[in-house]
């Protein structure tokens, strides 16, 4: 009882640090507002200026927006972009005055800017609305802002905040202004929810009750996946401590080759669970899209929610989109090369652990190959694993039938990890049905049967 009183008062007190620093920007910000209007109407005294209104220091704070303000050492300008940006989801009445309409057009004052959103029916703000209050008509100002919205800059560079694309001809002070929904939580919450499977996200978290000893793998097969978890743990390192980051391309690629039930995804969700990493599964021949440019936008959409997230993204099916190209014929199939090759380059940009699965490395284009780090054979089991995996994979309560020779079952068989759990759950259900109290023989031999039989061999 005392461990969980302690852990709802971390929590709380977290929440409290979170809540105090956003409290405190909102004052600032509302204070700049204020400056603003009055300036604009010409109710202050020459001079006075919206910087007039100190931001409010945050490099003591303890909460997640504080710490991440002081670590980008952002500057009144850019704090004030940051809080623009989520303040609708703050205290949206705050920018209720700038729903004053001109009385000439009976319209929102232009200079204003900002939008309505397609439910939410208050005031939605503009890279316009960022411009004004800064900088009113300041030319000289409003120009030098601009450098703001560069793709380089922390607040679009991190993802936390979201370029929307504007339609051909509409000017760039028309971006919408809105914080990324993670960032949100984590400046907020102080955590970041995972998204669900959707036809908006397709990728679904995959997870594991085994521990990574359990894996039963060649030597071979485990020294290169130690080496994919060396990098998980020291990659920051590397690339800024011995200074490999002018020199080495971010991120992580590897494949992983094998017929099913080899230990593929698993590997890659124990490397996940290892490392405290959540792992996504995208499968890619369930989303690769008869129409063109769908697939992209689909895969799209998870790269960038991934970006800076520290997710191991395991993409299975992996021939289903890179592999072997045939000889290109029409438009839709230099679309199509052209959609990979964008994909492809997204991959190498990502700055995580990518992996790729595959059944077999022969349907991987060649010219993909190159652009891995690792390439990792999970091969059918030998006899010695083989013995293994069976002993493991009873349970520990269940007795086998003294005559059932796993020894013998194991040399004689050759199967993969995922029949053998197969064959396991068959028998253990039999054992069950039948009301008896072992494990028997009959019923693994009949379990291997069906399962050789659905690829087509037989005992």
């Amino acid at each position: 009882m005392e461990q969980i009183f302690n852990t709802s008062k971390l929590v709380n007190t977290e929440l409290q640090a979170n809540a105090n620093a956003i409290q405190a920007e909102l004052a600032w910000f509302e204070e700049v507002l204020q400056l603003r209007s009055a300036i604009n109407f010409g109710n202050v005294p020459s001079g006075t200026s919206i910087f007039d209104a100190e931001p409010p220091d945050l490099n003591a704070s303890t909460s997640k927006y504080g710490s991440f303000v002081s670590a980008h050492n952002f500057n009144f300008e850019e704090r004030l972009l940051l809080f623009l940006a989520m303040v609708s989801q703050v205290k949206p009445q705050c920018l209720d005055i700038f729903l004053v309409q001109n009385a000439a057009t009976g319209q929102i004052f232009t200079e204003f800017g900002g939008r309505k959103g397609n439910v939410f029916s208050g005031f939605l703000p503009t890279a316009e609305t960022f411009l004004f209050i800064i900088a009113a008509d300041n030319l000289s100002l409003r120009f030098d802002l601009l450098k703001l919205f560069d793709a380089k800059h922390p607040l679009f560079a991190l993802d936390v905040m979201e370029y929307e694309p504007l339609p051909p001809g509409e000017p760039i002070s028309s971006i919408p202004l809105h914080i990324n929904k993670n960032w949100f939580e984590e400046f907020t919450t102080g955590k970041r929810s995972r998204p669900r499977f959707s036809t908006e996200f397709p990728a679904q978290l995959i997870e594991t009750q085994m521990e990574f000893n359990e894996l039963v793998l060649p030597h071979q097969t485990m020294d290169q996946l130690d080496l994919i978890a060396t990098w998980l743990q020291h990659n920051d390192t590397m690339m800024n401590d011995f200074g490999l980051k002018t020199k080495l391309k971010p991120g992580f690629r590897s494949l992983f080759f094998g017929q099913p039930g080899t230990g593929k995804s698993l590997a890659a969700a124990l490397l996940g669970k290892r490392h405290g990493f959540p792992v996504y599964r995208i499968d890619l021949s369930r989303i690769v899209s008869k129409y063109i440019g769908e697939t992209g936008k689909n895969l799209s959409k998870v790269f960038d929610a991934a970006e800076n997230q520290q997710w191991i993204l395991f993409f299975d099916e992996a021939d289903a989109l890179f592999g072997k190209r045939t000889n290109v014929s029409d438009a839709r199939d230099r679309y199509a090369n052209q959609e990979t090759s964008y994909l492809l380059q997204r991959i190498e940009d990502h700055n995580g652990l990518v992996i790729l699965a595959s059944n077999f490395k022969q349907n991987i284009d060649q010219a993909f190959l190159r652009r891995f780090q690792s390439i990792i054979e999970f091969p059918i089991p030998e006899a010695e694993q083989r013995l293994k995996l069976w002993q493991q994979s009873f349970s520990a309560i269940t007795k086998l039938e003294p005559k059932v020779n796993l020894v013998e079952i194991a040399t004689k068989y050759e199967l993969s990890g995922g029949v053998i759990i197969n064959v396991v759950r068959y028998a253990t259900l039999k054992m069950m049905k039948d009301g008896v109290s072992q494990i028997r023989q009959k019923d693994i031999f009949d379990g291997i049967k069906a399962e050789l039989k659905k690829s087509g061999r037989t005992m």
